[in-house]
């Protein structure tokens, strides 16, 4: 058999992809909409896809499809109970992550604990010219050494982002469902996190039970001098609350790197925030040179492992 691949959004992945030692035919898109999904994939029996959503109204007319390979850790974008009760095999990737998404929640994590954007916008005004000493200290500097971080999802990457926390001498409290994914982890209530967190740090997937785990009543729990970060997925938050918790000085700040919709081309109400304890990046805690190259690589794994009949990273 020949197998048919379509890659729908290959501009997403910026690293080279190898082709699958198997007979094939390779076909891929920078992009594709909706709408160009049946024409694409109607031959197709094996689809690529990182963003582009794979719903059922789509996958009923595509009867020569076996398997989606998503080109991502997660996998909202799929119809995993069509998949399922159709004999589509579904793949992620797995732990490919693991360094770059840790490292850039810290790094909007230091940058706010600091102050860093406030500091930075002073300079440019003018304010440092204009004070009569070596220094000026118009915004709280806040240490991590003895603060604590309360992470939300115990996976990989919220167990990387522990070690950089211990690292920096943080006390690290997990919440999250039991049995724990790694040993010596014990969980701690969600709203015990919430109240005694210096920082909230979020990792988890995006699913009915985990969206808009963080509203109004979850802010309002926290301490107001916390900070929120985001690095999962935009659904996890509702976006409207945060913006009042931040307007409203409910919280010290927020770092995110993901919204509900992206792009944001309807606008977003995160977009319009003009605040120096906000920091918003456009999806890319993901993106170092290395963890796409170990998703590229990953993402063949998948497909040769699926061809060959013993599939791996299988989520259906």
């Amino acid at each position: 058999m020949t197998h048919q691949i379509v890659f729908l959004d290959r501009s997403t992945l910026q690293a080279k992809v190898r082709r699958p030692a198997f007979e094939h035919r390779w076909q891929e898109y920078p992009v594709t909409a909706p709408n160009e999904l049946p024409e694409r994939l109607r031959d197709a029996t094996i689809a690529i896809t990182n963003k582009v959503p794979l719903r059922a109204e789509t996958l009923q007319r595509l009867p020569k499809l076996k398997m989606i390979a998503v080109a991502a850790t997660g996998y909202d974008v799929i119809d995993i109970s069509y998949c399922k009760a159709n004999g589509i095999a579904v793949a992620n990737i797995r732990n490919y992550a693991v360094h770059t998404v840790p490292e850039h929640a810290f790094t909007l994590i230091t940058a706010l604990r600091r102050n860093l954007l406030a500091y930075r916008r002073d300079v440019e005004n003018g304010r440092w010219q204009q004070v009569d000493q070596f220094c000026f200290f118009d915004h709280p500097i806040r240490d991590l050494h003895g603060a604590t971080i309360g992470i939300i999802g115990e996976g990989v990457l919220g167990q990387g982002t522990a070690r950089i926390a211990r690292g920096f001498g943080m006390n690290v409290l997990f919440a999250d469902h039991a049995p724990p994914k790694a040993p010596g982890v014990v969980f701690t209530p969600l709203a015990q996190v919430l109240a005694q967190s210096d920082v909230i740090s979020l990792h988890l997937p995006l699913t009915d039970e985990t969206r808009n785990m963080i509203g109004s009543e979850e802010l309002r729990q926290m301490k107001r001098s916390a900070i929120l970060i985001n690095t999962a997925r935009g659904g996890l938050v509702d976006e409207q609350a945060l913006v009042q918790a931040l307007q409203q000085g409910l919280i010290a700040g927020a770092g995110f790197d993901v919204l509900t919709n992206e792009p944001p081309r309807q606008g977003n109400p995160l977009l319009e925030l003009r605040l120096p304890n906000f920091i918003l990046t456009p999806h890319i805690a993901w993106a170092s040179d290395g963890a796409m190259q170990f998703l590229a690589d990953q993402l063949i794994d998948n497909i040769e492992a699926f061809v060959a009949g013993k599939p791996q990273n299988l989520v259906t």
